[in-house]
């Protein structure tokens, strides 16, 4: 269906792929996996034709439709939802146009008649007749609301939006269907629905996402990139994590074996190659000893942080009072009359579709926003720690991170300080980079550095894996599991809240909440 021929591209000397050579095929899903920087994006970009190769080149199948998940949220401003959506099918989009025009003209001749006969028939071979019936169940299925369906891009939310332009892409059912994280800002029932509407798509599918449950429940292959180079696994995230282990497992024991080996046959070498009665031995183990291949095993990109939350001291049975609370945010109501208390034993997902809801609720229990009435009280024994995700202006600095790190803490120890960045992949002269020119993902991970070493025993996350590559979301989710403290957490990471949490607040859109006892995979199939 779509395939790479010694597919190259490199920036400023560097490749950061070199001659791949690769072929997806029709009716399976691909998730594109690799560390930060490994070019999955690049590389359906490269795919859907945005960006040329260095070398190499991108066949498609003859006659084949592809289709890709557009970025730019302003591009479509001055159209309506539904021709946004319609946009998709390109083809089928510039004969709708080119017949409306033909017949809003006021001199229609016999030769517009014609013309008008054979783009109506080419329209009803598209099953063009039923396109804004079909807009209208993807963006159901996202979630959009009907009455939106027709109003102008420029007038919707950022986030109706990005569904909007996710049903372009899916829009027709195209044959290739390129998807660069396409359950950003989506809630569940629409994430449910996407799920859906991919394991049923009889399509080539090639995505690109951290979120781990969506790929286990989508992909039939995954592609890792790694080394500059792509390797196809069958099955999902989960079997491509077991085999990766074992296969890196097995080429290092297969080394050792043989680096022993090698040792032995070098040894009696040494020991009797001047020895008459023993050269012909000698001989016969060098003869071994150069067949002996030790198989070069090369340094991955993908590193593992390693997380750990130890709260410096226990945490009593009473954690938070939350009575009467009420907040709004430029006149609209977010959070209404919430009433509830936590004790040492929870561990709580806040959800909402309203993210500026989430966020002000953050806020709030963590005293740097006041309510507008009602209180909250924290247990005496409660230290907590606080994770928000607008985190740039806690790197308004041109410190290093060790200086950065050293004015957050107590700990006056440079060597120790420096040895929880170790852990967190800020090695030798990394941990002297400014603050303020790091990435997304460094920030996150010094955030994590200071709340380490902070040993909080009350957590307060709000989307702590923006940012992040999946290694780090892994190593994230195993800390979390391991945390013994009091849990608030808000996350699009399906895995991490099924993992973590045995509460949801779900705060409404008119601002009540609804408090749910259970795991999160309780709570989700509770929407159903």
């Amino acid at each position: 269906m779509i395939s790479t021929n010694n597919l190259t591209l490199s920036f400023s000397g560097s490749a950061l792929f070199e001659d791949v050579n690769i072929s997806f095929t029709h009716g399976n899903c691909y998730g594109v996996i690799g560390a930060n920087g490994a070019g999955k994006s690049t590389f359906l970009k490269l795919l859907s034709g945005e960006i040329e190769p260095t070398e190499g080149n991108i066949s498609i199948q003859s006659g084949k439709r592809l289709s890709f998940l557009k970025q730019d949220h302003f591009a479509y401003d001055d159209y309506t939802v539904m021709e946004t959506v319609i946009m998709g099918n390109e083809e089928l989009y510039k004969i709708m146009k080119e017949k409306d025009a033909i017949y809003a003209k006021s001199d229609f001749s016999e030769e517009d008649g014609i013309k008008a006969g054979e783009l109506e028939e080419k329209f009803a071979e598209m099953d063009g007749w039923n396109a804004e019936s079909e807009v209208s169940i993807l963006l159901n299925g996202l979630n959009v609301h009907s009455n939106l369906h027709f109003a102008e891009m420029k007038t919707i939310k950022a986030q109706d939006k990005v569904k909007v332009l996710l049903a372009q892409a899916l829009f027709g059912n195209p044959d290739i269907l390129l998807l660069d994280e396409p359950t950003n800002h989506l809630d569940i029932e629409a994430i449910h629905w996407l799920e859906e509407f991919l394991i049923n798509l009889d399509s080539t599918v090639i995505l690109v996402s951290h979120d781990r449950a969506f790929l286990n429940k989508t992909c039939t292959h995954i592609a890792d990139i790694d080394f500059g180079k792509i390797q196809l696994f069958v099955g999902n995230y989960d079997f491509w994590y077991e085999s990766s282990q074992i296969i890196a497992r097995q080429l290092t024991e297969s080394n050792k074996k043989k680096e022993e080996k090698i040792k032995e046959l070098q040894d009696f070498i040494d020991r009797f190659s001047a020895n008459a009665s023993k050269s012909k031995q000698a001989t016969s183990r060098k003869q071994q000893l150069a067949k002996i291949t030790i198989d070069d095993i090369k340094p991955s990109n993908r590193k593992y942080p390693f997380i750990e939350f130890k709260p410096n001291r226990s945490l009593g049975n009473s954690v938070l009072s939350v009575e009467d609370l009420n907040a709004s945010l430029n006149g609209e109501t977010l959070l209404k009359n919430f009433n509830f208390t936590l004790s040492n034993t929870d561990k709580v997902a806040i959800v909402s579709n309203n993210e500026l809801a989430k966020s002000l609720f953050f806020d709030i229990i963590s005293e740097t926003h006041k309510p507008e009435s009602g209180s909250i009280h924290w247990g005496a024994s409660v230290t907590y720690g606080y994770f928000n995700k607008n985190i740039e202006d806690n790197f308004n600095s041109n410190k290093n991170i060790v200086e950065w790190l050293m004015d957050h803490t107590d700990e006056d120890d440079q060597t120790y300080v420096r040895g929880f960045l170790g852990r967190m992949i800020f090695s030798g002269d990394d941990a002297l980079k400014e603050v303020n020119v790091l990435s997304g993902g460094e920030k996150v991970r010094c955030m994590f550095s200071k709340l380490m070493l902070e040993g909080n025993n009350v957590l307060l996350l709000d989307e702590p894996t923006n940012h992040l590559d999946m290694e780090s979301i892994t190593a994230l989710n195993n800390a979390l599991i391991k945390f013994p403290g009091t849990l608030i957490i808000a996350s699009h990471d399906y895995e991490i809240l099924n993992t973590t949490v045995n509460r949801v607040i779900e705060i409404q859109d008119d601002g009540s909440y609804k408090n749910f006892i259970g795991t999160y995979e309780e709570y989700v199939n509770s929407k159903r």
